[in-house]
């Protein structure tokens, strides 16, 4: 906890040592990271789920397998769309700035 403190207290020094443009940048690839890492953790758990209820539906109806794994692959593909759309936004922020004026 004590290294992400000073982490953050090095990207505001630096934030805050420049003006304007600069500080807006800095800010922005910190909220990159934040949203990205956010977005991942909450894809990871959400196909977690996904893929444990698949299996337990799987161990008590054997028959009905093929249907549940067609059913998971495009949950899956609904999670990581989430995920790709926030590394989506994440770039435009990076890149593409619109808070830059």
């Amino acid at each position: 906890m004590k290294k992400l403190f000073l982490l953050m207290v090095g990207f505001a020094s630096v934030a805050f040592a420049n003006e304007g443009v600069a500080m807006i940048q800095a800010y922005s690839v910190v909220a990159a990271g934040v949203g990205l890492g956010l977005a991942a953790l909450g894809g990871a758990v959400g196909m977690g789920s996904t893929a444990a209820a698949t299996i337990a539906g799987t161990a008590r109806n054997p028959g009905l397998g093929g249907k549940l794994m067609t059913t998971m692959f495009i949950a899956l593909a609904m999670i990581e769309a989430q995920v790709i759309y926030t590394l989506v936004i994440a770039l435009i922020a990076l890149y593409a700035n619109p808070f830059l004026g």
